[in-house]
């Protein structure tokens, strides 16, 4: 059983608090908003392009997303792709000390996924910077890229992200009796109260 105790304590004055403190306190709410926009953002670009694979019959390589048919360039670009694999650890982790108990487990399940993607796209990154792709293959791989098509591991990869990272909102939102979130954070909208058998 984990010992809870700290989440009872009175916050201190936001102006006393870091600026850790106020994402994962007062700030809370509203950081995991953004966070999430970006995170639905990311996820409406891999859709399209899947619609647009799937669906609509494209070529993979015209299927770009909604930004990559005004912008051909951000599609091939794996600066773009290791920047936001980059974004999304690092917000997995600045954000992870907002959450306590079942909540925390998941989020820390979403960011220990999100760090292999991340790794799977410094692999990426570092043979556009070295000229030199792995297995001699035409483009840069991935591991996993060698048994599974780059869009569907793509998609596979953001979805056991973004699983947990729900499951974690979820538990934060309506923690479990005793994992109520510190006094801070305004994210819960209610406790779920054990229910007694008469």
């Amino acid at each position: 059983m984990q010992n809870f105790s700290g989440v009872c304590q009175i916050p201190r004055p936001i102006a006393e608090q870091s600026w850790m403190q106020r994402i994962n306190g007062p700030w809370h709410k509203q950081s995991l908003w953004i966070y999430m926009a970006i995170v639905l953002a990311h996820w409406a670009e891999h859709l399209a392009q899947a619609t647009q694979v799937y669906v609509l019959g494209w070529p993979i390589p015209d299927s770009r997303g909604v930004l990559g048919i005004w912008f051909p360039w951000m599609i091939k670009s794996e600066a773009l792709h290791y920047g936001y694999a980059l974004v999304m650890l690092i917000g997995l982790w600045l954000l992870r000390k907002g959450f306590v108990g079942q909540s925390y487990r998941w989020w820390m399940i979403a960011f220990w996924i999100q760090f292999w993607h991340h790794i799977e796209h410094a692999i990426l990154q570092s043979q556009v910077l070295l000229h030199h792709n792995l297995f001699r293959a035409p483009v840069p791989m991935s591991l996993i890229q060698l048994i599974v098509p780059r869009v569907e591991l793509h998609l596979f990869y953001n979805t056991i992200v973004f699983i947990p990272m729900v499951i974690a909102m979820f538990f934060h939102m309506f923690p479990l009796p005793g994992e109520e979130a510190h006094a801070g954070c305004s994210c819960a909208w209610q406790t779920r109260h054990a229910t007694v058998a008469s």
